[in-house]
């Protein structure tokens, strides 16, 4: 059986419209993940390309054509797998310097995988305010703290949860890269699993708040939410061709 329907099989025993029914099950899931290859997925000779990829070819902003001007680079591309009410697959697929906004993942359990290539990573948690302040409401922005800003390079296998793990993230890939996403549950508006994008906010001066004690202050950073569930100007992804195994309802 491919290793993708295998995969399949497993999240449709392990999660429900809930998500995850046990940490066990959760667990299984990602053992799964850890197998799965871009061969496994139809992405072979994209990996490829990106184990060869070279920098110093490329600019920051976009790639070189034939006669060495700058090109914009592509558009992110969002693979569709599967999608069923207890969990969804899917794979982005980005080019150099390409960033997935600051977003988050309300109410789910999401595992990533990191198919091929390095991309950077950035994510915070909330941080629950007992009897925010009027200030704070009136301003629209959470705090937050840090809990990844690393790179990551394939293969590397991660989780986060409803609460913890860096449900606020945001990646920018450094080469040419993949990244698998199993969500559980997956995303619905009229559940209130609707997709927030975020900015780092402009607030000059801390809202008074008090803190849990167990966090440092120099951790925390201020995030806005952006109006009506609306990604940031200029992102942007086109829907690919995923070219592997079909998953069957």
């Amino acid at each position: 059986m491919p290793k993708i329907k295998s995969l399949s099989n497993a999240c449709k025993v392990s999660f429900s419209p809930d998500g995850p029914i046990s940490d066990e099950a959760l667990e299984r899931v990602r053992a799964l993940l850890d197998e799965i290859r871009p061969i496994d997925v139809g992405l072979d000779n994209e990996a490829q390309i990106a184990r060869n990829w070279n920098n110093s070819t490329r600019q920051p902003n976009g790639r070189r054509g034939r006669n060495g001007a700058n090109q914009f680079t592509s558009p992110i591309k969002y693979l569709h797998i599967h999608e069923s009410e207890s969990f969804s697959m899917g794979i982005f697929c980005m080019p150099p310097s390409s960033v997935i906004p600051l977003h988050n993942h309300p109410g789910m359990t999401v595992l990533s995988k990191l198919l091929y290539g390095t991309l950077h990573a950035e994510s915070y948690d909330w941080i629950d305010v007992t009897d925010p302040t009027d200030q704070l409401q009136e301003l629209s922005v959470r705090p937050a703290r840090l809990v990844r800003d690393r790179e990551m390079s394939a293969p590397e296998t991660t989780i986060l949860y409803p609460n913890r793990g860096g449900n606020i993230h945001t990646f920018r890939a450094i080469t040419p890269c993949a990244l698998f996403d199993v969500l559980s549950p997956p995303y619905s508006a009229e559940k209130g699993r609707d997709c927030s994008y975020f900015r780092k906010s402009s607030v000059r001066e801390t809202p008074p708040v008090v803190l849990p004690g167990e966090i440092n202050s120099a951790e925390v950073i201020w995030l806005e939410e952006l109006e009506d569930h609306q990604p940031p100007e200029g992102f942007v992804v086109a829907r690919g061709l995923y070219k592997g195994p079909v998953i069957r309802r």
